[in-house]
């Protein structure tokens, strides 16, 4: 790959936020509050300070736990995310270039295109899971030539804080990741003709050369050409019976043209090809626009219930076609907004660099973050140990709920997840037997009611790349998660229609009729090319195959040191605590990771 980059040498300061008092077991869940104070600290000695969260909703949280915490900061800070309306966006902006604001919590809807000279700090809340987003950010601080940009970085559990020292050497050493292009997108190719053919209309043969000098497509022959061709103008093989797939007509002079004024319009209302989940507009039932939310967080409320969205508690009452009719609550908010894809996984470069931060504990002069951390690494070398770069780890104990089996490629969450998945289903062609998943971005954990043997695991060479594909195939349903994917890429080829302003077709109807279709291009017309499109997306892109087959050779060329340990390592503990999110109980989760860590630490 190459890296275009002006010849600048912008200086960032990185500094830690690091608790006086380091618990030996880190907690998953918490979102930073319990370093709040020191948020609030730093805000009131800056001129002007952005905190940035990685997700919308924690956005939300930290706005009111801050104004919570000091609550002089009404009027001094505000909030910011793609969700809230425009025209409040655009007055947060405005007032942070004439210094209204303090401080301004937001997502990376501030990242790019805005340019503020008064904000003087960057606060970035929980890890960045990529070098790029974490510079970019930084430089959001004294943007000006010469000026040296500060950024803190909260942890929210102690195991970020490897994270936080392997960003510092990666911004000192100007190390950003690659970017991944997409190859062969043939839904993008299939809307940019139709595109062409609502204008003035293109001829192939002068298309096709362009089409070939792009990177994108630079693969495509003859053969795809024509069978993109033929899907515009005769709705595939298997479609070809259907008029409303007819929508490319060749005049003529050869020239490819939409005639039909519907099937243009059409087009023009869903030209774009960021797909995201069915938006509602939440909006006070004496007027006005607060912003927009989406279908599925919306389906989970009933009228009376209190949530908190855009800044405000807002009690819901009732759903109206698209809208969301809302009035101001008195009450406090059981829900807090939030959104679908709401977790980022570690880059490859940032994997790279954690684990190379990690193999320097053992050993060599510690960051003042690796420093912190040694009451964990303490308590994880009296439980386990601390693995070195010729090591891999696997820890295996017994508690109520089952028995845990650990381990720690340290890839990133979409790699964890088709790694579980991919041993769990290896392991159960050795014996029957269930697991539950659970993973993050440092390792996984396979939770079964019955104990089962972990050398077989090692004996039987399970970390092993061959028929990797095939496994993953079985093992991941993969049909169901292409089924899936191809609800995107059929709404990006226009297969289908997202329907007008104010009435937007619901996302499970949406998805109803893309899954019809993948059903009918994958029983009568294999070979489709968006088909094909849909499956190879899901495991380059989604499953991260590449990278998958790299830690599995990394792994296979490591010595596995398995673990027999009493209870929950600290290492394990984000992990296991992760999924009590998904436990029903009277207990918040805080509570309960905190009486899980009090039984622990006896």
């Amino acid at each position: 790959s190459v890296l275009v980059k002006a010849v600048l040498h912008k200086k960032i300061k990185v500094q830690s936020i690091i608790p006086e008092k380091m618990e030996s077991y880190p907690w998953r869940g918490h979102m930073g509050f319990h370093l709040i104070g020191e948020v609030a600290r730093i805000i009131k000695e800056s001129r002007t300070t952005l905190v940035f969260t990685n997700v919308r909703s924690a956005c939300e949280l930290w706005y009111q736990r801050l104004l919570d915490y000091e609550p002089d900061f009404a009027g001094e800070i505000a909030m910011h995310h793609g969700s809230i309306d425009r025209d409040v966006r655009i007055w947060v902006e405005n007032a942070i270039r004439d210094e209204k604001l303090k401080a301004v919590v937001c997502t990376s809807s501030l990242d790019l295109g805005v340019d503020f000279a008064p904000v003087e700090t960057i606060i970035q809340i929980g890890g960045p899971k990529g070098v790029a987003r974490f510079m970019q950010r930084a430089g959001r601080s004294n943007h000006r030539p010469g000026k040296e940009s500060l950024i803190y970085f909260l942890a929210t559990h102690a195991i970020e804080l490897v994270e936080a020292s392997a960003l510092k050497k990666a911004v000192e050493n100007s190390v950003v990741e690659d970017r991944i292009p997409y190859l062969n997108s043939w839904d993008v190719l299939v809307q940019y003709c139709n595109t062409l053919a609502v204008s003035d209309g293109f001829f192939p043969d002068e298309i096709f050369q362009e089409v070939q000098s792009t990177f994108c497509y630079q693969g495509i022959d003859r053969d795809n050409w024509q069978w993109i061709l033929n899907f515009i103008t005769r709705g595939s093989q298997s479609l070809q019976a259907y008029d409303e797939y007819k929508k490319v007509e060749i005049e003529q002079d050869g020239r490819y043209k939409i005639n039909k004024r519907s099937i243009a319009m059409h087009h023009r209302m869903q030209i774009g090809t960021i797909v995201s989940d069915a938006t509602m507009q939440v909006k006070f039932m004496s007027g006005g626009f607060i912003g927009s939310i989406e279908e599925w967080f919306v389906s989970k409320l009933k009228p009376g219930d209190v949530f908190q969205f855009a800044g405000k508690q807002l009690e819901l009452y009732r759903v109206k076609n698209m809208q969301v009719l809302v009035r101001k609550a008195s009450r406090k908010p059981t829900r807090f907004a939030s959104w679908m894809g709401g977790r980022l996984a570690l880059s490859a470069q940032m994997s790279e660099l954690l684990r190379q931060e990690l193999y320097s504990a053992n050993h060599g002069t510690k960051s003042p973050e690796l420093a912190a951390m040694e009451p964990v690494f303490r308590r994880q070398r009296k439980e386990s140990i601390v693995p070195d770069a010729s090591e891999f780890l696997i820890e295996t104990f017994k508690t109520r709920e089952g028995f845990h089996a650990i381990f720690y490629p340290f890839e990133g969450r979409f790699v964890h997840e088709a790694l579980a998945s991919l041993l769990a289903y290896r392991i159960s062609l050795l014996e029957p037997i269930t697991f539950s998943l659970a993973y993050n971005d440092y390792g996984f954990e396979l939770l079964s009611d019955k104990e089962f043997d972990m050398q077989q695991v090692i004996d039987n060479d399970l970390f092993t790349v061959r028929h990797v594909h095939q496994d993953l195939q079985t093992s991941l349903n993969a049909t169901e998660m292409a089924r899936r994917k191809f609800r995107d890429i059929g709404v990006i080829a226009g297969l289908v229609f997202t329907g007008y302003p104010g009435k937007v077709v619901k996302t499970k109807h949406l998805q109803s009729s893309t899954q019809l279709l993948f059903e009918v291009f994958k029983d009568y017309e294999p070979d489709n090319l968006l088909l094909q499109q849909a499956y190879r997306e899901t495991f380059e892109h989604q499953l991260e195959e590449g990278r998958l087959i790299q830690a599995l050779e990394r792994i296979e060329s490591q010595t596995l040191i398995w673990k027999e340990c009493e209870k929950p390592t600290p290492f394990s503990f984000p992990i296991i605590t992760d999924r009590l999110r998904e436990k029903l109980s009277s207990e918040t989760l805080a509570e309960r990771i905190a009486k899980m860590t009090a039984s622990y630490l006896k």
